[in-house]
């Protein structure tokens, strides 16, 4: 692993769960992580519910925006966590794969979309212990 982890998050459309586990995992590592999300098959915007769900928290990813993925996001992360996509994902020697099983908020009421988040925000914790890096939390 390099000096500075670099994880990157992966789902369908880049538009919901892979957006809210970057936004948290920016901000909970203060920097101290580089962070990437993807999507196999991106949306034409961010999910507005997710995104409120992080306004919630004193996150905004408002500004974030859908992104395919590709073999090069892939070879440049350290971690890959895949939420969804299936075997759409690219797998390279060498690379530490999680695949995270979480409800899609896709048309979900925000009342359904934040136990999602929420357990988005308890992984990415997990996740921050494992790579060594403190929490702001």
């Amino acid at each position: 692993m390099s000096a500075t982890p670099s994880v990157l998050f992966v789902c369908v459309h880049n538009a919901g769960r892979s957006q809210m586990a970057a936004g948290f995992l920016e901000h909970l590592s203060g920097g101290a992580v580089e962070v990437r999300s993807a999507g196999s098959a991106p949306g034409g915007l961010v999910n507005p519910v997710a995104v409120e769900a992080m306004r919630e928290v004193g996150i905004d990813i408002s500004a974030a925006t859908p992104k395919l993925l590709t073999p090069g996001a892939v070879q440049a992360s350290d971690v890959v966590i895949t939420m969804g996509c299936g075997d759409s994902c690219p797998v390279f020697p060498g690379k530490r794969y999680l695949d995270w099983e979480l409800d899609d908020p896709a048309g979900q009421p925000l009342d359904k979309v934040r136990p999602v988040r929420d357990e988005i925000r308890s992984r990415v914790e997990r996740l921050l212990g494992e790579l060594g890096v403190p929490s702001r939390a």
